[in-house]
């Protein structure tokens, strides 16, 4: 990803933006994205089949969901970097077919320190991908719609957990979780041959240096708004990875899991393009300030179900809508204040939201692993906490622009 908007892999001919052929290549991203979804998400619906196969703890082989978005984190920018006067389209497929290696990978892998390894190469490929169709997406359409290409787009990820993770879940168990991963790996091939086919020819741009990738972390409107990203994905999606351990705290039976994934989803999905349209018509501040309000409620609660005890199965469905709608909001409206605030660099900024999202992801699940132990409320009311914060944090960098 290395165009700013005046050169960001425009489209040519009938693929302006705002064609139908631009819409087109924009959901067709959104498929790439669902592919990467759920291989960054998966491993929720199977951790505790996961753990016991690779004869580790839960908390554990939560932290392959650590190390995939560390690497992530690392990686976009470079490869940002190196990739820059790469055609788009055959770079977006190469991404996918590593996506695909890395899957088949993990589903062989004989040990821990295996799938560790996989889940690196897994990450190349996500950090291949998703910053640049974000990117790509943006250019597609007229700049009024930006929010809305940007909201589809990371739809796919957020669909991932409405449909890949309940489906990886069940995969897990009528087969098992090597078999599962192996199924990613054949949807990340089918994704990449319809980018290969439906998706625009567009070309790659200048490169920018790596330096002043990072430079523009000293424009003062992107260094206030960027740490949200980080808090907000601690707080909303750090405990994520140990969903089914969660849920069988609030009592949830077997059965029932991938029902209650699949809700999760669906708010996230919800969410997503709620806030989507909502960061066009309204403005990106008063969505955050909402979903941030809504995200520390709904931990609360959570913490107190849990230490409670409180096994009401209508109640862990509302707050599992809930979780993943608070969750997966802030992404759109957070993307909108970075381009705001930089606009002639669109590509970096993107790029750089990004990198945020999955480092605090990383940090997340990170300090959800070392929480968990401590006691399941615990760890969702440290979560809460953060939530708290970044409605804080939020009011205090309302200003910039």
């Amino acid at each position: 990803m290395s165009e700013s908007p005046s050169r960001t892999a425009e489209p040519s001919g009938t693929d302006a933006p705002g064609s139908s052929r631009g819409l087109g290549g924009t959901v067709v991203l959104a498929l790439g994205a669902f592919a990467v979804g759920t291989d960054a998400y998966v491993v929720a619906g199977f951790l505790p089949g996961m753990a016991r196969s690779l004869a580790v703890s839960e908390a554990a082989a939560g932290q392959s969901a650590t190390v995939f978005a560390v690497a992530y984190a690392l990686l976009s920018p470079v490869l940002a970097t190196l990739t820059a006067r790469v055609p788009r389209r055959p770079l977006l497929v190469a991404a996918l077919l590593v996506l695909a290696l890395a899957n088949l990978g993990s589903a062989l892998a004989p040990d821990f320190g295996a799938l560790m390894a996989t889940r690196v190469l897994a990450a190349f490929g996500a950090a291949g991908f998703t910053p640049i169709a974000g990117a790509v997406a943006a250019s597609l359409v007229a700049p009024a719609q930006r929010a809305r290409a940007l909201a589809v787009v990371v739809g796919g990820l957020t669909a991932a957990t409405a449909l890949g993770v309940p489906l990886g879940n069940l995969a897990g168990r009528i087969m098992d979780w090597r078999a599962a991963l192996g199924l990613i790996a054949l949807l990340s091939l089918i994704c990449a041959a319809l980018v290969a086919f439906i998706l625009p020819a567009l070309p790659g741009g200048p490169r920018i240096p790596l330096r002043r990738r990072l430079a523009a972390l000293r424009h003062p409107g992107v260094l206030a708004v960027l740490p949200l990203s980080v808090f907000g994905l601690m707080a909303s999606y750090g405990l994520y990875a140990f969903a089914v351990p969660l849920l069988h705290e609030l009592g949830v039976t077997p059965s029932a899991e991938k029902w209650l994934l699949f809700l999760y989803g669906v708010g996230a999905v919800g969410g997503n393009l709620i806030a989507g349209a909502a960061a066009d018509r309204r403005g990106p501040i008063r969505v955050l300030a909402i979903g941030y309000a809504g995200l520390a409620v709904t931990l609360a609660v959570f913490a107190w179900a849990t230490g409670a005890q409180v096994h009401w199965l209508p109640l862990t469905a509302l707050l599992m809508i809930a979780w993943g709608a608070s969750t997966w909001f802030q992404t759109p409206a957070q993307q909108v204040r970075l381009i705001s605030a930089a606009p002639d660099e669109t590509a970096v900024v993107v790029g750089l939201n990004a990198s945020a999202l999955y480092f605090g992801i990383a940090v997340g699940t990170g300090l959800g692993g070392l929480l968990l132990p401590v006691g399941v409320p615990v760890a969702l009311g440290v979560s809460a906490a953060l939530a708290v914060l970044c409605l804080g944090y939020l009011a205090l960098t309302r200003h910039h622009r």
